[in-house]
């Protein structure tokens, strides 16, 4: 939300470079991820890389806006670089913590109980960081000094999440299985065959972007569509909030029409009401949150479903070959979320460009013609929408219609629950 921003309007990067310089490191994920999760698959515990990469990511995320050199070209070369380094330093946190869930428990719907608690977790504290970082650069002078301050607030965060991971966990038991594949290639060899696992990693890949698509486009929306004073806090608060309203609602609707059904409609709503944000410059600004707060709860239902469902898969092919590969499954997971997430501010980046966005070295968002102003209500609106909505043709082949032990189910020559 804030490294766009803060390339075009206040390093004076364009908008094409700069969404490269936003892509391209987060990129090196696709590669490193899965890399991270055969390491952690091969060793006891995974709570040690949690601790020690969270640390090393609030130091790095912090000094992704430190702004060293004056010119343009060189603070941008340089936030490309610790970007690329606090993206691997993710790497290896988040592939762990994303494993483990399947180790904690066994049971099909207390999947779901583990999610709807992350996730509202999550929301609060993305609430609290997404919405205050932008008001933290305003109270701090703006600039390359309000985004140091930012860039710290942030960093202090991350290391309070991770301490509170790493101590908080430190009891609970784990189920892992007797076995690892042999090599980083046999794994990524049964992740490829597992049809299910690879339908719901691609719609979360291709609906990732359309969030990050969106994300990217919130200050961008708030100053030159809604043109309102703190409107991308308002904006984000409005985004996110509904998450910790509608987690009770989303988890009868999983336990009643199951999760993959539950997954569509959630998507189907936040598609929905991305179109009719269209709308917003003939609205009062009320209107525009109420409409962002719908598209919110139905991005609380996509995290919920779509996070409870990858750990089915991956406790039915522990139990179908007996081997522990939960790591090399959400090490493709969170590469591919995070490829789609670092997509999003790309996608963004192109269409400012293309309708002739006009960047600024000043702290400030230099004036916009009307060409430049359709285009960021067009990558606010249609394109999250046109890829949160169509994404959910490619779970047609997941089918999680077993009951509630059996675990997802593709009846495909590649994928097969037969013993």
């Amino acid at each position: 939300m804030l490294l766009l921003p803060y390339l075009t309007d206040t390093l004076g990067v364009a908008a094409g470079v700069a969404g490269l310089l936003v892509l391209l490191p987060k990129a090196w994920d696709v590669i490193v991820n899965p890399v991270a999760g055969r390491i952690s698959d091969r060793t006891g515990s995974r709570r040690p890389f949690m601790l020690v990469a969270g640390l090393l990511l609030g130091l790095l995320f912090a000094s992704i806006f430190a702004a060293p050199f004056p010119g343009g070209g060189a603070s941008g070369a340089y936030v490309a670089f610790a970007f690329l380094a606090a993206a691997t330093a993710f790497a290896f946190f988040q592939v762990p913590y994303v494993a483990m869930p399947a180790e904690l428990t066994d049971g099909y719907a207390e999947r779901t109980r583990l999610m709807t608690w992350r996730v509202a977790v999550l929301a609060l504290t993305i609430l609290v960081s997404g919405a205050l970082a932008p008001l933290v650069v305003d109270l701090t002078g703006g600039g390359r000094e309000g985004h140091r301050w930012s860039g710290a607030f942030i960093g202090s965060l991350i290391v309070a999440g991770t301490l509170a991971t790493f101590f908080g966990t430190r009891g609970a038991l784990t189920h892992t299985a007797t076995a690892a594949e042999p090599s980083l290639r046999a794994q990524l060899r049964v992740a490829a065959g597992n049809a299910p696992f690879l339908a719901l990693l691609i719609c979360w890949v291709v609906q990732a972007a359309g969030i990050g698509t969106m994300l990217a486009g919130v200050k961008y929306f708030a100053d030159h569509v809604i043109v309102q004073e703190a409107g991308a806090t308002f904006l984000f608060a409005a985004f996110v909030g509904p998450a910790l309203l509608v987690m009770p609602l989303w988890t009868a609707i999983g336990k009643r029409h199951g999760k993959l059904r539950s997954l569509v409609a959630a998507s189907l709503l936040f598609a929905t009401g991305a179109l009719v944000l269209l709308a917003a410059p003939a609205l009062p600004g009320v209107g525009v949150y109420l409409i962002v707060a719908l598209v919110g709860a139905g991005y609380a239902g996509q995290q919920v479903f779509a996070m409870a469902m990858l750990p089915d898969c991956i406790a039915h092919d522990t139990e179908r070959t007996g081997r522990r590969q939960a790591g090399v499954f959400t090490g493709l997971w969170t590469a591919g979320e995070t490829l789609g997430l670092a997509l999003g501010p790309g996608i963004y980046a192109l269409i400012l460009q293309i309708f002739g966005y006009v960047s600024s070295a000043t702290g400030e968002s230099a004036v916009q013609s009307d060409t430049a102003r359709l285009g960021v209500l067009l990558g606010f609106t249609v394109v999250p929408a046109l890829l949160v909505g169509a994404a959910v043709l490619l779970l047609r082949r997941y089918d999680d219609r077993t009951g509630a032990a059996g675990g997802p189910v593709d009846n495909s020559p590649v994928w097969t629950t037969e013993k």
